[in-house]
């Protein structure tokens, strides 16, 4: 596993089942055999999922009374946000550098065809 957070959130989030789990946790704590439920896979399966978002920082597991939930560790994602931001506005700033060299340009700079109809390629 990689060694840097969020490396291992990316590569924990890459699994459709994860990321699903990860979606229901948004909703509520829920058990191991609650998280199993819907899937047709053993629980078994599914602590090992688990085991593996619980490795990036993504769940945590406690104990209340006879329940073990799982509970979503909703600051991990501050990171992955602060991660597509930063890309994000870059990403935003080249488009307006585009833009602004577009709107520049004379509207009869439209390019023209280089080669005459008629003539082979």
């Amino acid at each position: 596993m990689a060694a840097d957070p969020l490396s291992r959130v990316f590569s924990a989030l890459a699994d459709p089942t994860r990321r699903d789990i990860v979606a229901r946790l948004t909703v509520a704590d829920a058990t191991v055999n609650e998280l199993a439920a819907p899937y047709d896979v053993t629980v078994q399966a599914v602590s090992k999922h688990l085991k593996v978002l619980e490795d990036a920082g993504l769940v945590s597991r406690s104990r209340e009374a006879q329940r073990r939930p799982v509970h979503l560790e909703a600051n991990v994602f501050d990171l992955m946000t602060r991660w597509i931001e930063r890309y994000r506005q870059q990403a935003e700033e080249r488009y307006r550098r585009l833009d602004d060299v577009l709107r520049s340009m004379p509207d009869d700079a439209a390019p023209r065809p280089t080669r005459q109809e008629g003539t082979p390629s």
